[in-house]
């Protein structure tokens, strides 16, 4: 008898490596915004949109999704949701950059360590999805987390918040448009290119100079904002497809740990207590949560 090859077909298709790829690189961004901190986070979101609309359209290109594009470019349902979401991943780019380069990783970190459970809070509020009782447990403890900090930290929680409820946001409206990853990308990153060229030359007058000579000038390490914007959103995006969403949102949680082990032994920023004490409500909701997934996932099997 000949061995089924379907087991390894899935693991070759296996969309792990993307999602690990994705979340590393995510993880390890505050190391590429420290080398460019000298630049203000408003201006460096505009030569990010800038960069990262030629590697898309490069991309659309190559995996020939221009009539994905051209769809969803002259359906006005589609447009107007694309229009929210690129408003809203503006938005969750510039809080983070700001966040990352005054010095404030932990707080970002804790912003990306609700977000997964401000995903499930926003699926039953607006999906219709029902959460099990240990996640509702996992939502409370996460929750309770955030009062720790509030009440300890009330300079950090906004910005925590605001990252989180801002890429939530972002995911939601991205899960009701009905277009492809990467054409909606490249449609919101037309959509945001034009905010993004003023917000560089409304920073370029104010220095004296001129548009065309700041571009000319470009570091090379600014210039790679585009690949590094659109790489891991793509993998992301390929991994969504690809795997189980367990497995998906257990990998989830490597960025914020990445970015939080980054913001204690490479930033040096201090860890209070009233910190560490929701850092650790956090991570057991994010592992409640995950073993839930886990647990459900062993059951259907």
């Amino acid at each position: 008898m000949t061995q089924n090859p379907q087991p390894i077909a899935n693991r070759l298709r296996s969309g792990l490596p993307f999602a690990l790829g994705a979340y590393f690189i995510w993880g390890l961004l505050p190391l590429y915004l420290h080398l460019l901190r000298g630049i203000h986070p408003f201006e460096f979101v505009g030569w990010r949109i800038v960069f990262t609309l030629p590697f898309c359209l490069l991309l659309v290109t190559i995996s020939q999704e221009w009539q994905a594009v051209r769809r969803a470019i002259t359906s006005p349902r589609t447009l107007a949701i694309l229009c929210a979401s690129s408003v809203l991943i503006g938005i969750n780019w510039l809080l983070y950059i700001w966040a990352i380069q005054r010095g404030h990783a932990l707080a970002a970190s804790l912003g990306y360590y609700i977000n997964p459970l401000a995903n499930v809070l926003a699926g039953t509020l607006f999906l219709g999805e029902k959460l099990g009782r240990r996640q509702w447990q996992s939502v409370m403890l996460a929750a309770i987390g955030v009062a720790l900090l509030a009440f300890g930290a009330l300079d950090m929680l906004y910005i925590s918040l605001s990252l989180a409820v801002s890429f939530s946001g972002y995911g939601l409206v991205r899960k009701v448009a009905p277009v492809e990853s990467l054409a909606g990308l490249t449609i919101e990153t037309m959509l945001l290119f034009i905010p993004g060229i003023l917000i560089i030359a409304h920073y370029t007058q104010g220095t004296g100079g001129q548009l065309t000579n700041a571009v000319a000038k470009i570091d090379p390490l600014l210039a790679a904002s585009g690949i590094i914007t659109a790489a891991p959103l793509v993998m992301f995006a390929t991994a969504a497809r690809r795997m189980d969403y367990s497995a998906l949102g257990f990998v989830q949680f490597l960025s914020p740990t990445l970015v939080f082990i980054l913001g204690i032994f490479v930033f040096h920023e201090p860890l209070r207590p009233i910190q560490l004490g929701s850092f650790v409500l956090i991570w057991a909701a994010a592992a409640l949560f995950v073993a839930d997934l886990l647990n459900r996932r062993r059951a259907n099997r």
